[in-house]
């Protein structure tokens, strides 16, 4: 594989990097001039950055914890590469990858801070006429929801319309910036080592639940309710903690609903806008508890995240709600599957698939959650949040639910 970089005119940093992939069917057209479509989506990047003119700058820490973004108009890394192989030679890029994660990713030149850049892009272009989009952003900017966003004007760009469908709205100054709450101790790390697997939920076991809920509760409740519920039971049966040990479950929501009398739109708000929550119970409980009364404890704990952060927007928080415990009792889940990537056409169709790829880190169990390939249905979970031990149990307690 080589690849050619350009700039688009115009604590740790968190990175999230994600890859999607554009397969192009054989009952399909003929595929267009691949340079043609780089070429447009070159523009389009251009074009949006004039609507999103804080991505084209630079992240800068004038004051230590407090992160500002510079409008220097130098633009986001754009990269292109070729691939010697297919998609389906590939394997359409499912997991295990037979690329290395490394070459579907941006890399700039040595002599930029990777950190103090908004966002990076690279397309990788395959023999078969498909295409990889992988896509490195600043959690300090974005949000999955944000990100989305801004990538789905650049693809309105790419195939011609005149300016996004949706007003960005940037105005961080309007929303309240409490005094932060005393910080504690910093965490302890143990390095983990998950197996790592891929497991899908189907529309059915979806609905059956949420049909028991309706029926013993007479309330509705989301997929990402019913999918937690099963993760946090059939992980905490199988890896059979003392009755007495805490399991603790982790999540962020996004608050932009809160937002509705602060924002001038929460439409078009591409910040980060979530907010921690989660709950912990006894591995009794849990291991003792329905799937209905998990989905209900769910519901409550989302409840109470909307609360926790309307108290720290008046500047009630007394603790830091991003303290979690990263020890093995702890599961921490992310929902990928409705963000927006899924949506985004930079004018050779939607993708067919969206995958994260940090997946590197060891210290905290974790899932996330994706569409499936299409013309899949359902909820793909991308797992590493057990380890060898209790990877068969888990699976097996898994299937009983799903």
């Amino acid at each position: 594989m080589h690849s050619s970089s350009s700039r688009v005119p115009s604590p740790p940093r968190s990175v999230a990097a994600t890859a999607a992939s554009h397969r192009r069917h054989a009952q399909q057209q003929p595929s267009p001039d691949q340079a043609a479509s780089v070429a447009a989506m070159r523009e389009g990047f251009a074009r949006a950055l004039v609507h999103y003119y804080p991505v084209a700058g630079r992240i800068a820490e004038p004051v230590p914890g407090e992160p500002e973004i510079d409008c220097t108009g130098e633009g986001v890394w754009f990269i292109e590469a070729e691939a010697s192989c297919s998609l389906e030679e590939a394997r359409n890029l499912e997991r295990p990858l037979c690329i290395p994660k490394e070459e579907l990713l941006p890399r700039p030149p040595p002599e930029v801070r990777v950190e103090d850049t908004v966002l990076l892009a690279q397309i990788t272009k395959f023999t078969c006429g498909g295409f990889a989009v992988g896509i490195c952003f600043s959690h300090l900017v974005f949000d999955g929801q944000g990100a989305a966003q801004f990538l789905k004007a650049v693809g309105e760009m790419a195939r011609g319309l005149p300016e996004p469908s949706l007003k960005p709205i940037w105005a961080r100054d309007a929303i309240p910036n409490p005094p932060k709450p005393p910080l504690g101790p910093p965490p302890s790390f143990t390095a983990f080592n998950f197996e790592k697997s891929v497991i899908e939920i189907s529309l059915d076991s979806i609905k059956r639940v949420k049909d028991q809920v309706a029926s013993e509760t007479n309330q509705k409740c989301s997929t990402f309710d019913v999918v937690t519920a099963m993760m946090f039971k059939s992980r905490t049966l199988a890896i059979d903690f003392a009755p007495d040990a805490d399991v603790r479950l982790g999540f962020a929501a996004s608050t932009r609903h809160l937002l509705n009398n602060v924002l001038p739109s929460v439409d078009g708000y591409y910040g980060n806008c979530v907010y921690p929550g989660g709950l912990a119970k006894t591995s009794q409980e849990v291991k003792d508890a329905s799937l209905v009364e998990i989905v209900t404890a769910i519901r409550e704990a989302k409840d109470v995240l909307s609360t926790r952060f309307l108290d720290w927007m008046s500047g009630g928080a007394k603790e830091n709600h991003y303290n979690v415990s990263l020890d093995y009792g702890t599961l921490v889940v992310t929902d990928w599957s409705h963000v927006g990537f899924n949506e985004v056409d930079y004018g050779f169709g939607e993708p067919s698939y969206v995958f994260t790829l940090n997946d590197d880190v060891n210290i905290v169990p974790s899932v996330v959650y994706l569409k499936p390939p299409k013309p899949k249905q359902g909820i793909r979970l991308v797992l590493q949040c057990v380890e060898a031990q209790h990877s068969k149990v888990f699976g097996e307690e898994l299937q009983k639910l799903a």
